[in-house]
């Protein structure tokens, strides 16, 4: 089989070298101050992506640091030398970029997204907003009181609490062992001078790598750089990384904890150390997480979730950080299938040997992590943040190369190492989760009891327990007849084809007591067809690095399709059977009935998503817009595959545009296109609905257990053909972003919460604009009546230019952005045309919005944003 494999990474590495050579190769210099520069040519889109990565996470922190790093994060978008509070960001967004930072355990990274006009400016503020921060003691206030907002809504969120439960057993007393966040303690005691000794002790021009990728020269970034970071200076050296010695790494120590709470499902993490990055077993950890739990074509997905219906989701990944890692194996399953289910996947582990995966298998999750690597240069953003973890965490300059033939390289004999190192059962890490109500069901000592017997470590007796995320060619568009329509966008920049299939339909096709069925159907459909079992498909995907998937709207059904260009008659032919013979078995509907189950129960467990389970039945009293997506559990027990199929049957025959993007064959387009529309035959008329407002004007609901409300203003608008469409999206610009009016005034001015933004959603006749914020329950009110100031505001006072200007910078440099993707493209070809709109209409608004006033935006505000006629919702612990 050698043979294979060569062949195999010499097609991966060709796979790269195309990317490369449409991007440039990458040109790395080294300042004399030690700050690495790395440029990356791609004339591809009027574009620039700039990183800035600094060895400055929590893992650099001391116990009195602990969320140091995180709080300095927030922090330099405030006041510096050059700019007052809000301009940092004001100045990017103004300009058409975006900015944003994010601190992990090993680096702070500074990223900004800019047109390629404006890249120097993007740089200057990266330089003034770290260097140049003031660290103002009110402005320091302000931003600790978000942080600990930050924290309280952390612990909402059930991932987020496994995961902490799981770091604190794996380091305890190391800085990875606690949330990269900090402590309400320790971050409630941080002052100015404590970011700026830090700034001073981790922000070294040695320990930063500068990455700029998109339309640029790299002598000019040299030279941009050098002024403007070259007299940075280090004034002590540089902390090697010493690997952390874990408990479960030193000595046989099991360890069991479980929490209980207010939530619905059991989630369980089990763990083990591993080495960190650049370990010689780095790649053969990764692709083990692949076979394992990977997709849904791996072992324990195959046999928790498909074959014994134990679980509702597993996944496995290999964590890998400077110090050390994790092999994390995640599950969410409901109490009464924990045994069983526990007992399963510890006798699984107890008896894996490489040996037992094929050579098949390996070929295929090989694939599949080349594929992860290059999709993620599809973007410039993607492209400057993966060539920049490679060059930031030490890896030689062909490291990307030589990590993808490090994974190839994998075999049967590797594998059983690894399993051998890391799969001990004297190493096991358990975090569970559970409802309060089943505190009876599963216990630590219960999951302890089972885990000694099934696969007992060396020195079980001694275990202890505790408990408690080319070429672009003209656009082609051809009406097939009979309310069919196909759309050609040609970009053979990359190897790659994005398929978007839209029907008119959806929600809109059920009676009122059918609620969650179009979504069960685009569950269903893609389980397998005439041809091809479930599994069978799954593996047909994974084994071309291919997705497909079927979503459901409101108003529309969508099937979308994503693969190499090398295997697009394959995946046109399986895209073909999809939609004409669907399997549609009951054995498949049934298990995604449950999966629908599961879901609700999920989306009722997190407030965001509890609030938009209930808004849109809240906000509206007829039509499919008054309808719960998912369903409601009694009604979506009662679906059968008789029902998935007579769905089926019915939305087949409405209106459908298929659009295809990428470097494909135009006559393979043709000839899939015109199978469809002659199988689907004369199309039947559809008309959008027009909804009526609901006359209640305020709701509440309640989710116990938490620390945080969540609140709502929703002002109703026209939907997407009304003239006032441009001037709706700008001032949702105006208010949006961190540095829009409503972060500046609510977060930034009076701290009332974390997370604050605007949002507008628009179908054909109807729409809403909505203000969110995320606060405390004791400033629940206070930032009722702050919403309410910023409406008035806007229907009072007409916008200063520089916001005006900012504004439509955003929407403009957000359209641009998001067209970077092929997938991004021939979806809104495809979901703009089957609304009867023009196929570049989001271009059209783009354009419309830069011609208006401060007084269009004014007239618009006084003719929308009344809070008498809003429509309030809340989420409240």
């Amino acid at each position: 089989m050698r043979w294979r494999f060569s062949l195999f990474l010499l097609t991966s590495l060709l796979a790269l070298a195309a990317v490369a050579a449409a991007a440039g190769p990458p040109h790395v210099v080294r300042l004399p101050n030690g700050l690495t520069v790395m440029v990356i040519e791609d004339n591809r889109f009027p574009l620039v992506s700039e990183r800035l990565f600094v060895h400055a996470g929590s893992g650099y922190e001391t116990p009195k640091q602990a969320g140091l790093s995180h709080l300095l994060e927030h922090m330099v978008f405030k006041s510096t030398a050059k700019r007052p509070s809000g301009q940092v960001a004001s100045d990017v967004e103004g300009a058409g970029g975006e900015l944003n930072a994010s601190t992990s355990f090993d680096s702070t990274t500074f990223r900004v997204d800019m047109p390629a006009d404006r890249w120097k400016l993007g740089l200057d503020v990266i330089k003034d907003m770290i260097f140049g921060a003031k660290f103002v003691p009110g402005e320091l206030d302000s931003e600790r009181k978000v942080v600990l907002s930050e924290l309280a809504r952390g612990r909402d969120n059930p991932d987020n609490r496994l995961f902490q439960m799981t770091q604190a057993m794996a380091w305890p007393g190391q800085s990875y062992g606690w949330p990269i966040i900090g402590f309400p303690e320790t971050v409630s005691n941080f002052t100015a001078d404590d970011l700026r000794a830090y700034v001073k002790e981790r922000y070294q021009p040695q320990s930063m790598l500068l990455v700029v990728a998109g339309k640029v020269r790299a002598e000019d970034v040299e030279q941009e750089a050098g002024e403007l970071f070259g007299s940075l200076v280090n004034d002590r050296p540089q902390t090697p990384v010493v690997p952390y010695v874990q408990p479960g790494m030193a000595v046989g120590q099991p360890m069991v904890e479980v929490e209980y709470g207010q939530w619905n499902k059991v989630r369980l993490q089990l763990s083990f150390p591993t080495p960190g990055i650049r370990a010689a077993d780095e790649a053969s950890l990764d692709v083990l997480a692949q076979l394992l739990a990977g997709d849904e074509t791996s072992r324990l997905y195959r046999t928790f979730k498909y074959d014994k219906k134990l679980v509702d989701d597993i996944s496995c990944t290999s964590m890998t950080l400077e110090r050390g890692g994790l092999f994390i194996i995640d599950v969410s399953l409901d109490a009464k299938n924990v045994a069983a289910f526990w007992q399963g996947l510890l006798t699984e582990l107890a008896h894996l040997r490489g040996a037992s995966f094929t050579d098949h298998e390996l070929a295929r999750v090989k694939l599949n992590i080349e594929d992860g690597l290059y999709r993620a240069k599809e973007t410039l953003a993607g492209m400057a943040m993966k060539a920049g973890y490679f060059r930031f965490y030490g890896y030689d300059p062909n490291g990307e190369a030589n990590y993808l033939r490090s994974v190839h390289l994998v075999d049967q004999k590797s594998l059983q190492a690894v399993i051998e190192a890391t799969l001990r059962p004297e190493r096991r890490l358990v975090a569970a989760l559970v409802p309060k109500v089943d505190e009876k069901v599963v216990t630590a000592d219960g999951l302890t009891a089972m885990a000694n017997k099934a696969w007992p470590a060396p020195n079980a007796a001694a275990a202890t327990t505790t408990q408690a995320a080319g070429g672009v060619a003209a656009p082609e568009v051809a009406d097939l007849g009979g309310g069919h329509t196909l759309v050609l966008l040609p970009d053979k920049t990359l190897p790659y084809v994005s398929v978007s299939l839209v029907y008119n339909g959806g929600d809109a096709l059920l009676a009122p007591n059918r609620q969650g069925l179009a979504e069960l159907v685009a569950n269903s459909l893609t389980t397998g067809t005439k041809k091809l079992s479930a599994n069978a498909l799954e593996d047909f995907l994974a084994d071309r690095a291919a997705d497909l998937s079927a979503t459901a709207g409101r108003d529309a059904f969508s099937v979308s399709a994503k693969f190499p260009s090398r295997f697009q008659k394959d995946m046109f032919g399986l895209v073909s059977d999809v939609l004409l013979t669907p399997a549609l078995l009951p054995s498949e509907v049934s298990r995604e009935v449950s999966d629908q189950l599961a879901a609700i129960k999920s989306q009722e467990d997190k407030p965001l998503g509890l609030a938009f389970r209930k808004l849109f039945p809240f906000l509206y009293t007829d039509t499919a817009y008054a309808y719960t997506r998912l369903g409601q559990p009694d009604t979506v027990r009662t679906f059968t595959a008789a029902d998935v199929a007579g769905f089926w049957t019915a939305q087949r025959q409405r209106p459908w545009v298929l659009a295809v993007c990428g470097d494909f064959d135009p006559a393979a387009v043709r000839a899939l296109a015109d199978k469809l529309a002659k199988a689907d035959g004369p199309a039947k008329p559809f008309s959008f609905a027009t909804p009526k407002w609901g006359e209640k004007r305020e709701d509440t609901v309640h989710l116990p257990g938490r620390n945080q409300t969540h609140l709502l203003m929703v002002f109703p608008v026209p939907g997407l053909r009304s003239p006032d469409t441009p001037g709706l999206e700008l001032l949702n610009n105006v208010l949006a972003g961190q540095s829009g009016l409503l972060f500046s005034r609510l977060r930034d001015g009076e701290s009332l919460g974390y997370s604050v933004t605007s949002f507008l959603w628009q179908s054909d006749t109807t729409g809403f604009l909505a203000f969110y914020i995320g606060t405390s329950p004791d400033k629940a009110s206070a930032a009722l009546d702050g919403f309410t100031r910023v409406a008035a505001q806007l229907r009072q006072t007409p916008l200063p230019d520089e916001m005006m200007l900012r504004a439509k910078n955003v929407l403009s440099g957000d359209y641009y952005r998001d067209r970077q993707a092929l997938a991004s493209r021939s979806a809104e070809a495809a979901r703009s045309l089957s609304q009867g709109l023009p196929l570049d209409n989001d271009r059209r608004v783009v354009e419309a919005a830069q011609s208006l006033t401060p007084e269009n935006l004014k007239a618009l505000a006084e003719k929308y944003l009344k809070p008498e006629a809003a429509y309030v919702f809340k989420v409240q612990p």
